[in-house]
């Protein structure tokens, strides 16, 4: 696939477009399934004004914004974190999470056993690789999806009442992560709903009911349940994208 993802902030005076290839690879690969480069124009005239390492800022900006939802959704007291898939997102996730929350325990699956133990060797604190997803789950206060999965690899009947799952892969609408269960049984939040409807397998093949967008949540017009078992469903969204690259630009332009 090549995705297009232009995007305009007038609050932060931003325009933008991200251009993404995504080829799902057969066998595991060096090259990442997903590439990106996204374009910065000036808002006033069109004219280009920097060309940024897309693949960077998705998987910084994705990581954040699973942040952001961890923090409003997550249980109080949440000591385990588990991490299902060992790719670019599992170690912008990683790195966030480690960043932001204290978490006692850290765990890790894929389904190749290799990249787990290489990604718990490569990160800065201990990471206990499990060998199966159900035992890297069982017991988790916060779960983060981010597989190449295109049928379930996460159960409801596996999950702790309570906890938060931030489902990031299975970005096509006849593609899952999460099980029916699991998405029925759980409060589900996403970034958008329109794009929840049309791209994501895992919402619109169980026919979950979508509780709030999270920016529904971060207003303050939608409460965020943090006792309830909750799904946040993230597909990205182009101002996310933006937001991140002016940052960038006006980061590296100070900076010069």
């Amino acid at each position: 696939f090549l995705g297009v993802m232009p995007a305009y902030s007038a609050a932060d005076d931003a325009l933008t477009t991200k251009l993404v290839t995504f080829y799902e690879h057969k066998k595991d690969s060096s090259v990442p399934s997903h590439q990106a480069t996204v374009l910065l124009f000036d808002p006033r005239n069109g004219s280009l004004k920097a060309v940024l390492d897309g693949s960077v800022i998705t998987a910084k900006r994705t990581a954040a914004v699973s942040a952001i939802a961890t923090k409003l959704l997550m249980p109080p007291f949440a000591e385990v974190l588990c991490i299902l898939g060992a790719g670019v997102q599992a170690y912008s996730h990683y790195d966030i999470f480690t960043e932001l929350f204290t978490f006692k325990e850290v765990r890790i699956w894929n389904r190749t056993k290799e990249k787990a133990v290489k990604f718990a060797n490569s990160v800065n604190g201990p990471v206990q690789v499990c060998s199966s997803a159900q035992e890297a789950v069982t017991g988790a206060d916060v779960i983060v999806t981010v597989t190449m999965a295109t049928t379930p690899i996460l159960f409801g009947d596996w999950v702790k009442p309570g906890a938060h799952i931030n489902a990031v892969g299975a970005s096509r609408p006849d593609w899952r992560e999460l099980d029916d269960e699991l998405m029925k049984n759980s409060v589900l939040f996403v970034d958008s709903r329109d794009a929840a409807l049309t791209e994501s397998g895992d919402v619109i093949l169980s026919g979950a009911e979508i509780f709030a967008e999270l920016g529904e949540v971060v207003k303050g017009t939608k409460p965020a349940l943090p006792e309830k078992t909750t799904v946040f469903k993230s597909l990205g969204m182009a101002v996310e994208d933006t937001v991140a690259a002016k940052f960038v630009y006006d980061s590296w332009s100070a900076g010069n």
